[in-house]
């Protein structure tokens, strides 16, 4: 960035500093093959050694005084040969390596590594480990630093989150191998099938496979369903269930009524806990949604001794017409997800097979994909609750458990969060979860993204509780990578100006200015392959991502593809 002001065709401090060192650097090398061949050559002729001082021997050289034979000068031209060898390997060395650097790899050196981002590395994640009485290795990967080439790890306590655009090679290099180092049970989250076909014939070693998906993103026809009424044991739970369904199924920001919308989800909570009391299937539900008269549900209640949710749900019914229809129909359109007769095979005995257990998952080395795409159909509210209700699980499970925390972690990855799993307490659980032993990564494809899901203070907050923080490139938002950069930092440097006048000769000044280590411009184009790393207690780092395809089990991942993605042997 430093700029220096030269008059044309005048030479610089700079270029006359090269042109010394290349001087120096040719007379060294010149003298130094004359010293070689004296004493090779003289080997070869069996004479005496001309010397151990190489000034007295390359002048003797020039002067006669120590003798050039023909073995002088054929050991010289071997010597040459040798010399062009190793230059050219070098030189293609060096060539390969700067190809293989990123634009941005200038600025490693003045970020973090050694004791700076002591945090991430081996040597100290492998201490928490060892602290939280976790023998599964330091952590989960991360990348390598560019400065160094050190490993990075997030430690076992650590929750994290990443903002990368689309194809910047988060899923090869975050999310896969993050699944691929879990040492117990591994929720994940995704749009698409990738990541289940790169990491389920891995995952089957560990333990069972259990694959969610209501939307038949794998052509996976359903051998196991989840009762969501199992998560409803009192009207507390059945209220967190309807406020699920319902943030799940819409903007952060979207325009909600005060009195219809909190009515609507009471009477929703109420007859979920109908239903669930009643050994019910949660289809029901969107039955008596679509009957305003019908009582049914408060009778329920009634016999189960909840004289309170019966008297409101009755309170509703008996309401003038447009209140009523105004409540029920908008409880209707948060349950419409009820009415995707794909999704509800997943959810109700009708599908048949096993029915999975939350509590029983958490203690096993089970792994749970959960899909769910956007757009006509969109089965996000049933996925959101499916990953609530393990996570719920897995903290019950930590309570009871020494110093209330799973002794084996659980991996959770929210790939596509905002799409998939729009958990809204998740930024006011995230740092909770991994004082549990649940380590929970979230990726998103830009900060707007996060903010439509849980609004700009929820994304703040989610931000903010994060232990590691990763950005992978692709996005575009000045106002993120704004700030972005002022949490990478500055750095200092002399800006030199040379100036020349005949009175005088050269005269230089020089001033010492600040800038952006990494600035906006820089950010939003950050090489692939390429992540900025912030982490609590560290310097941020500017690190190298390791794709699966680089790692120890890039044979087994590629069995698992070829064995379960559309169009390889089966």
């Amino acid at each position: 960035m430093s700029s220096i002001k030269q008059p044309r065709n005048a030479p610089s401090a700079d270029t006359e500093a090269v042109l010394l060192g290349v001087f120096l650097s040719v007379v060294v090398v010149a003298g130094g093959g004359i010293y070689a061949t004296a004493h090779l050559s003289a080997l070869v002729d069996d004479r005496p050694s001309p010397g151990a001082n190489p000034f007295t021997v390359v002048i003797g050289t020039f002067s006669g005084d120590v003798p050039w034979t023909g073995s002088s000068t054929v050991v010289a031209v071997l010597l040459g040969v040798v010399l062009l060898v190793l230059t050219a390997g070098t030189m293609a060395l060096l060539l390969r390596r700067r190809g293989a650097r990123g634009r941005v790899d200038r600025a490693a050196s003045r970020m973090g590594r050694g004791r700076a981002i002591a945090p991430l590395t081996h040597k100290s994640t492998s201490g928490a480990a060892k602290r939280l009485g976790v023998a599964a290795g330091p952590g989960l990967p991360i990348g390598r630093s560019v400065a160094t080439g050190a490993a990075l790890y997030q430690d076992w306590e650590a929750v994290s989150i990443d903002i990368a655009g689309p194809r910047t090679g988060k899923t090869t290099s975050r999310v896969i191998p993050a699944i691929l180092a879990a040492p117990g049970a591994v929720v994940t989250t995704s749009n698409k099938r990738d990541v289940v076909d790169a990491t389920r014939g891995v995952r089957a070693h560990e333990g069972r496979v259990w694959i969610f998906d209501p939307q038949g993103l794998t052509g996976e026809a359903p051998t196991w369903w989840w009762n969501p009424l199992s998560y409803v044991t009192d009207e507390t739970k059945a209220q967190a269930l309807a406020e699920i369904f319902a943030t799940a199924s819409r903007r952060a920001d979207a325009r909600t009524d005060a009195y219809f919308d909190s009515a609507a989800l009471e009477l929703l909570g109420n007859l979920l806990l109908a239903a669930a009391l009643d050994s019910r299937p949660i289809t029901d539900v969107y039955v008596w949604i679509t009957d305003p008269n019908d009582d049914t549900a408060a009778g329920i209640l009634d016999r189960h001794n909840y004289p309170l949710p019966a008297a409101s749900v009755r309170g509703v019914v008996g309401s003038p017409d447009k209140q009523r229809a105004g409540v029920f129909g908008t409880a209707q359109q948060v349950a419409s997800f009820l009415t995707n007769r794909q999704a509800t095979r997943w959810v109700t005995p009708a599908g048949g097979g096993l029915h999975f257990s939350p509590e029983a998952f958490v203690a096993t080395t089970d792994t749970l994909y959960s899909l769910s795409k956007e757009g006509r159909g969109n089965a996000g509210p049933l996925v959101t609750a499916l990953t609530v209700a393990v996570c719920e699980a897995a903290e019950e499970h930590a309570k009871r458990q020494p110093s209330g925390r799973l002794q084996v972690p659980m991996v959770v990855v929210l790939d596509e969060a905002a799409n998939v799993c729009r958990w809204s307490e998740l930024p006011n659980l995230y740092s909770h979860y991994g004082s549990r032993g649940v380590n929970m990564l979230t990726f998103l494809q830009s900060w707007s993204q996060g903010v439509e899901a849980w609004g700009r203070e929820g994304m703040r907050k989610l931000w903010s509780a994060s232990n590691v923080k990763v950005y992978g490139g692709g996005v575009s938002e000045v106002e993120f990578l704004s700030e972005l950069a002022q949490l990478i930092g500055d750095y200092s440097h002399v800006e030199s100006s040379t100036s020349y006048q005949r009175s005088s000769g050269r005269s230089v000044s020089r001033q010492h200015r600040t800038d952006k280590i990494l600035d906006v411009a820089d950010l939003a184009a950050l090489d692939r392959g390429r992540m900025v790393v912030l982490a609590s207690g560290a310097v941020p780092v500017l690190a190298r991502s390791q794709p699966w395809y680089e790692g120890p089990d890039r044979e087994a991942v590629q069995a698992s593809i070829n064995t379960y993605a559309p169009g390889t042997a089966q």
